[in-house]
């Protein structure tokens, strides 16, 4: 299940697999806005799957509002940080290709910076396969916002290794079509406060750092600390707000 992120060189199983732990504790959460606009706001508990569930970001956001979660992810050491983390939500291990529940178990199923790592025809199929009737995608993104310019500074020192894959509109549009889905579509947002150090530490969280060579990685979060460490809104400061656009995506099929 390769992603547009590391040319297919290694899966996200494996690179996020070794960075686990800095993924738990750098990444950002999601708002809570933008979470009910995915799973409706009220009503009864709804059945959810967290696919690409990861450290459990998402999850956690979702079982806050009183859903009951099953996550599933393909590298073991993801989960055991979702575990420590939410100690009730059970976990399996598998993919969006290959979803190991039975069919129509859950309302929803929903999948955090995600599903670009997903192949939409074979997830779709499985996703059609494991909802109840009249049950939702909600697929959703955090992507820095760089309407700030050191954000738009350390979006630019990322770009040639990031390659932009998040919050991809073609995403959101193939699953669409490959389900039949109506899409409703809302942005919000979250910051996060963080150390210079600490906004390092969450680049080296993403998958196309983990599978650099040593000296590489070394270089080039390197390059992280000096514009930090230069840029005139980040100079000599102790803590920096990151802020983040959120966009979240409600697919209905049809």
């Amino acid at each position: 299940m390769p992603g547009p992120d590391d040319g297919g060189a290694r899966s996200p199983g494996r690179s996020f697999g070794s960075v686990a732990a800095g993924y738990a504790a750098q990444r950002p959460s999601y708002p809570a806005d933008a979470v009910s606009h995915l799973l409706g706001r009220g009503g009864r508990p709804r059945e959810v799957l967290d696919v690409g569930a990861g450290t459990g970001l998402l999850t956690d956001v979702v079982v806050a509002a009183g859903h009951r979660v099953v996550a599933v992810d393909p590298a073991p050491e993801m989960l055991a940080q979702l575990t420590a983390r939410l100690p009730g939500v059970p976990t399996v291990a598998g993919t969006a290709e290959a979803v190991p529940l039975t069919d129509a178990a859950v309302d929803a199923i929903v999948a955090g910076q995600a599903a670009h790592w997903f192949d939409p025809g074979p997830a779709a199929r499985e996703f059609r396969r494991v909802l109840r009737p009249g049950g939702t995608l909600g697929l959703i993104w955090n992507t820095r916002d760089e309407r700030v310019p050191w954000v738009a500074a350390l979006g630019a020192l990322l770009a040639g290794e990031a390659r932009g894959h998040e919050a991809d509109a073609a995403v959101v549009g193939s699953f669409a079509t490959a389900l039949r889905a109506d899409v409703a579509v809302a942005e919000s947002g979250i910051v996060q406060r963080l150390s210079p150090e600490d906004v390092v530490r969450g680049v080296a969280t993403r998958s196309y750092v983990a599978v650099m060579d040593e000296d590489t990685r070394v270089a080039f979060l390197g390059g992280v600390r000096d514009l930090l460490a230069e840029h005139p809104d980040t100079r000599g400061r102790d803590v920096l707000e990151l802020p983040y656009r959120t966009m979240a995506y409600r697919l209905t099929p049809g």
